[in-house]
């Protein structure tokens, strides 16, 4: 699919070189996009361990090969950025949050959970075009609901403080708040 100029493909593993280029060589410190996907905080910092060569990425290059969770985003046939778009109840790190952790159904509710947008593309616009592209492929799949976590803050400490999105461009593209634990993070949701 194409959004705002940018062409939008599943993560697939023949596109894993590309997932690499954006997310850099080790893998953000090693987190290979596992942080929510592990089933404990020890086992995904254990999983960091090594980085390039570390757990976490070969337990994503596993769930890889098991169908596409997530979509890259190119600027022609460079890949610029990344989003993991897939169902909650794929999310054991969810399950076990104290802010996003819930005890209601969630069968047919997908998870925008993580996005990585090169240095060199950030400021384009491009959390946009992901999450209106993850809205398509979660309505795609059968979802009937796409959650996500973003940080309400203006002036985050760090891009990595925006992995998860800022919380007013969740707002501009129809999210709404269902829940909030801590003051900066909401819960919000979109019904497909």
């Amino acid at each position: 699919m194409k959004i705002g100029g940018y062409e939008i493909a599943p993560l697939t593993p023949d596109r894993w070189a590309d997932f690499e280029t954006v997310l850099g060589r080790g893998g953000i410190s090693g987190c290979w996009c596992m942080y929510w996907l592990t089933a404990t905080g020890r086992e995904f910092e254990e999983g960091r361990r090594g980085g390039s060569t570390g757990a976490n990425k070969a337990a994503f290059q596993k769930i890889v090969r098991g169908g596409a969770p997530g979509l890259l985003a190119y600027d022609g046939a460079t890949p610029v950025a990344w989003v993991r778009v897939m169902p909650r109840m794929d999310h054991p790190g969810l399950r076990r949050s104290r802010l996003y952790g819930t005890a209601e159904d969630i069968a047919g509710i997908w998870s925008l959970s993580c996005f990585v947008i090169r240095r060199d593309w950030r400021g384009r616009g491009l959390s946009g075009v992901l999450i209106r592209a993850a809205i398509a492929h979660a309505r795609d799949n059968g979802a009937l609901t796409l959650e996500a976590y973003p940080n309400d803050t203006v002036e985050p400490s760090s891009p990595m403080a925006l992995y998860r999105g800022r919380a007013s461009t969740f707002r501009r593209l129809g999210f709404v708040e269902v829940r909030r634990k801590a003051p900066q993070k909401p819960m919000m949701r979109f019904r497909l």
